[in-house]
């Protein structure tokens, strides 16, 4: 259940080109690993990625940043680091509040 306590995170992606479908691949594996750390990830959209925009977006819900390090130090999410590499051109990482 959400708090007003929680940290809310919104990632923007940017797939290197040819690459989207791997780097949706990709964050199949890694948000999977979300809910591990006490985390939910509440919603995740997806774009074309033309004209510069992000191929997918995702907002997140964890109840701290402890919980938020702990999940980006997963070392299941990091030995995944090379297909992140070959598949995400650019990543936004930033704290948004529900409106």
């Amino acid at each position: 259940m959400a708090t007003s306590d929680d940290l809310v995170l919104c990632c923007l992606l940017w797939a290197h080109p040819g690459e989207e479908a791997a780097l949706v691949s990709y964050e199949d594996a890694v948000l999977a690993l979300v809910p591990d750390h006490g985390g939910e990830v509440v919603e995740r959209v997806r774009g074309d990625g033309s004209s510069g925009h992000p191929l997918e977006v995702q907002v997140f819900r964890f109840p701290n940043q402890a919980a938020v390090d702990a999940y980006l130090a997963d070392p299941r999410r990091t030995a995944l680091s090379a297909e992140r590499d070959r598949t995400v051109a650019r990543t936004e990482l930033f704290p948004v509040v529900r409106a």
